[in-house]
């Protein structure tokens, strides 16, 4: 079942030749979540070509110009391609002013619903959630209201075998009853639900944690998640300008990595005032081994654990 996340943007404040503002999809069984949309973002969706009109759900972490300028002109696209499927929005209550301020001054009406859900910024809420998947906030500390993304799959029922279903002829009722722990009984034979079923998928985890200063206060949310992606937006060299400016280095993202147990860190948000970004790499590394950079076009799998790279 696929779980993954597409990089469309990982610099910090300035756009690069080789990376994008800020923005991700999410794409868990084959529905598309984008969280972020720094300018160029819908650029960036068609040159890794996301279907982004399956786009229903856009997450804003806070109200810095990096992470929501490529917004207006997506909605617009959106408008112009006859899109009439709603289109729900999540984020601290001014984006919904500065949107309507927006279409006001340019006469745009869209063609399509546009649902916006406010963000409390200062406590860990439930966005979102649906039969397989939920989404809640994680409380950050930036220079503005700022939140990360929490994805959690829920827990589904025990898989029954196939070849159980044929050879003991069970109808819909009683495969639904086996999934949720039944055991089997006709009159004459008995059988236990382990015997009947495999145990069911793991729960998958993935958090998005973006421009705040390192926050331990976050580590029993994101306690076991498969991936987190977690800012770090300077080296370690310049932490007291990391500290100044409410964002986080390398060694910063690594530290939160391993004390939240995670299975792996993926780093982004990079400054672009460095010409070495592979220093990024090398400092997480140091401290938590399992570690990704993020560029732009990057998939990440979810449920797909990267190797500790030998030579550490």
């Amino acid at each position: 079942m696929s779980f993954y996340v597409t990089i469309l943007g990982s610099s910090s404040a300035i756009p690069t030749s080789k990376r994008n503002l800020s923005a991700q999809v999410v794409a868990h069984l084959e529905r598309f979540f984008l969280i972020d949309c720094g300018e160029g973002t819908q650029m960036q969706l068609r040159r890794f070509h996301i279907k982004f009109t399956r786009i229903n759900h856009i997450f804003i972490s806070h109200l810095h110009t990096d992470h929501v300028m490529g917004l207006p002109g997506l909605l617009s696209t959106y408008s112009v391609l006859g899109r009439t499927t709603p289109l729900h929005i999540y984020a601290e209550p001014r984006l919904e002013t500065f949107l309507s301020y927006h279409r006001s001054f340019f006469y745009e009406e869209l063609a399509y619903p546009l649902i916006f859900h406010p963000i409390r910024a200062s406590q860990h809420e439930l966005l979102y959630e649906d039969e397989r998947l939920t989404i809640s906030t994680i409380p950050l500390k930036h220079r503005v209201p700022c939140v990360g993304f929490l994805f959690k799959e829920k827990p589904q029922p025990r898989r029954i075998k196939k070849e159980c279903i044929a050879r003991y002829n069970l109808n819909i009722k009683q495969i639904l009853d086996i999934k949720n722990g039944a055991d089997y009984f006709d009159g004459e034979v008995f059988i236990k639900n382990e015997e009947l079923t495999l145990p069911p998928p793991p729960i998958r985890t993935f958090a998005y944690c973006s421009d705040t200063r390192p926050l331990k206060e976050i580590i029993p949310l994101i306690e076991g998640a498969d991936t987190l992606y977690h800012e770090a937006t300077f080296l370690d060299e310049d932490q007291q300008l990391a500290h100044k400016t409410y964002h986080s280095t390398a060694a910063d993202a690594a530290h939160i990595a391993q004390q939240a147990n995670v299975g792996q860190l993926v780093i982004g948000h990079f400054s672009s005032r460095y010409k070495h970004e592979e220093l990024f790499l090398e400092q997480a590394r140091q401290i938590f081994p399992a570690t990704l950079m993020a560029e732009d076009g990057l998939r990440i799998d979810i449920d797909k654990k990267l190797e500790t790279p030998h030579n550490l």
